[in-house]
């Protein structure tokens, strides 16, 4: 087998991993987005910490890579919690998945501004067509039904600035360092927030959490293996599958599927990222 095949094979794991996570963050049911993410994170710590251990490599990263580390770290951290609010308050989560697509999109300004890279052309317009995919989805009413669907845009952007951070980082720290980093960082952060105003959960509710981390987990090193079989450019497209695992997934666990508008939208929004996949290649 290739390096490119175990690379799309580990994504399309990944893919399946973070829409379990979706599918586990929804059925939690009737509980702030801080305490989904914190549990999330504190199961992703101790794997990340045992991963580590075993490896007897760095905790916490290189004294020189701590900026990047704590930007990474609090990008991901505010997008997760917006994605997470996204998904309790959106009837189709597939919806809230398409639009946190929108990152690769953001990942293009930001790595603009913090790696100097010029916007090319065709990406510019692959952006504008994506955007307009987006209202599609949206369906702009203004009033507070829009409320989730402008939070998992925003959510987009701050993972399009978390993966940035990923970019500068590179090599230079080994993928479960970032994650345990990133993860202790949230449960941290989150902790006051939690000891001051905890909502009691029932056992259920318990399970579907620490099952929300074990799948995060799975969509996290599958998506940090996947690269260093094959470059971004190569696979980076297996990525949409997730948005197809989270719309098939919902059927059976909520009686949902997106509408025809909305399903526009996605096809346009997959389309500007494929036509920038393409333009890659050449």
């Amino acid at each position: 087998m290739t390096d490119r095949k175990k690379g799309i094979i580990s994504l399309i794991i990944a893919a399946f991993g973070f829409a379990m996570m979706s599918i586990m963050v929804k059925n939690a049911g009737d509980l702030p987005a801080y305490q989904k993410v914190f549990f999330r994170n504190l199961i992703s710590m101790f794997l990340a910490i045992i991963m580590v251990t075993v490896r007897e490599d760095r905790y916490y990263g290189r004294k020189e890579n701590q900026k990047f580390l704590l930007l990474r770290s609090t990008f991901g951290t505010i997008g997760m919690l917006l994605f997470f609010f996204s998904i309790d308050n959106l009837e189709n989560i597939s919806d809230a998945t398409m639009l946190n697509k929108l990152s690769t999109f953001f990942l293009i300004f930001f790595s603009s501004f913090f790696l100097h890279e010029k916007i090319k052309k065709y990406q510019f317009i692959a952006i504008i067509i994506a955007f307009l995919g987006s209202l599609l989805i949206i369906k702009p009413a203004f009033n507070f039904d829009i409320i989730p669907y402008l939070t998992s845009v925003l959510a987009a952007m701050f993972a399009g600035a978390a993966y940035t951070m990923l970019r500068v980082l590179g090599k230079k720290e080994k993928y479960y360092t970032v994650v345990l980093y990133f993860s202790t960082f949230s449960v941290v952060v989150l902790l006051p927030v939690i000891l001051l105003n905890y909502h009691p959960m029932t056992s259920t509710q318990i399970i579907y959490l620490i099952l929300t981390g074990v799948f995060a987990t799975v969509g996290q090193f599958g998506t940090t293996i996947a690269y260093k079989f094959a470059p971004a450019k190569q696979i980076s497209i297996f990525n949409y599958i997730n948005v197809l695992f989270v719309a098939l997934l919902g059927i059976p666990f909520f009686s949902t599927f997106p509408d025809i508008v909305s399903l526009t939208g996605y096809v346009i929004i997959f389309g500007a990222s494929f036509y920038m996949f393409k333009k890659k290649q050449t």
